[in-house]
């Protein structure tokens, strides 16, 4: 993983995305000391799973990224997001939501899926009326091998975004982002097509 690597395919993706849509580059697996990386390549946004890594991963590098939350949120987390990050795009509970100041996505378990997180669609109101702060909405769809079978679940849910008068959507990853953008999203999360090699 080198700066000039990192670069080249965030370029890439952004020309390929277009200027409406944000990198969220997903840092789960990059340490502190390769965030450096990152930074030399001129990524803007980055995204971090957990509380503790956003914690130490910004007592670094601060004002280098905007940053944003992409995991599962805890409530009693919250409070070090809530001063740390611009967005969340994985709201899920109203523990979570009543501790939030800053703006979230929620996230939509459109499969039913046990082991994923998410509320499911017939709770999106309830929330939206909740948390005033609810911009849009995020879902993982099955991993697939091939990208177009994420496509029916993003298109669920960008339907379901615009029943709820909700203009953003954090869908698509490394393996499908590119279906993503085609079917509405505003934000992507990009890990290993931006770290692989």
């Amino acid at each position: 993983m080198t700066a000039e690597r990192i670069r080249a395919a965030y370029e890439e993706a952004r020309a390929t995305a277009g200027p409406a849509i944000t990198i969220v580059a997903a840092t789960k697996y990059v340490s502190v000391e390769d965030m450096a990386l990152l930074v030399a390549a001129g990524v803007e946004v980055v995204g971090e799973n957990r509380a503790q890594d956003l914690e130490r991963k910004h007592a670094v590098y601060g004002d280098a990224f905007r940053w944003h939350f992409i995991g599962h949120l805890q409530s009693n987390k919250a409070k070090v997001v809530d001063r740390i990050c611009e967005l969340v795009h994985s709201l899920d509970s109203e523990s979570s939501a009543r501790r939030l100041t800053i703006p979230a996505l929620l996230e939509v378990n459109l499969t039913g899926e046990e082991s994923k997180s998410g509320v499911p669609p017939e709770g999106i109101a309830r929330f939206v009326e909740l948390y005033r702060g609810i911009r849009g909405l995020m879902t993982m769809p099955p991993l697939a091998v091939d990208p177009e079978a994420s496509r029916p679940w993003f298109r669920r849910l960008r339907t379901l975004a615009e029943e709820h008068g909700l203009a953003e959507l954090s869908m698509g990853t490394s393996q499908d982002w590119r279906v993503a953008v085609e079917e509405g999203a505003t934000y992507i999360r990009l890990g290993s097509t931006l770290f692989a090699g």
